[in-house]
């Protein structure tokens, strides 16, 4: 049964394609295949950190946009109300305007009033001088 069992686990290794003639060759193989793995895990970690670093470029681009554009807005924020104070100086400037124009005009008709009213006087004065 030693002698079967033995046959078959070289079988089993030629199958494999692994061939094992001592232990330290098991522990040449199991290195060389650590090594793999490890030289592998470097290179991921390698990806990685050059991901991470292009995103955090990326994230440092994004951020100076983002300040950029909120000192714009900022700016155009100051605008804005600068123009809306000046807008509402000329609102009340036209509305003190347009409340003189309308003084200005009951005046005229009050002059006009008046003067209708003493040309009628007058006209009175001379059509009684005429008939004395």
């Amino acid at each position: 049964l030693q002698k079967e069992l033995l046959k078959y686990k070289q079988e089993a290794r030629n199958l494999q394609g692994i061939k094992i003639t001592s232990p330290q060759d098991a522990l040449q193989q199991r290195l060389i295949q650590q090594d793999a793995s490890v030289l592998q895990l470097k290179q991921e970690l390698l990806r990685a950190s050059m991901d991470k670093e292009e995103l955090h470029n990326q994230n440092v681009d994004l951020q100076r946009k983002v300040e950029e554009r909120n000192r714009l807005l900022a700016e155009y924020k100051k605008e804005l109300c600068q123009k809306d104070r000046h807008l509402q100086q000329h609102q009340t400037k036209l509305d003190e305007m347009l409340r003189q124009l309308s003084e200005a005009s009951y005046q005229q008709v009050d002059l006009e009033r008046e003067l209708e009213h003493k040309e009628a006087l007058l006209a009175q004065c001379m059509k009684r001088e005429a008939e004395e």
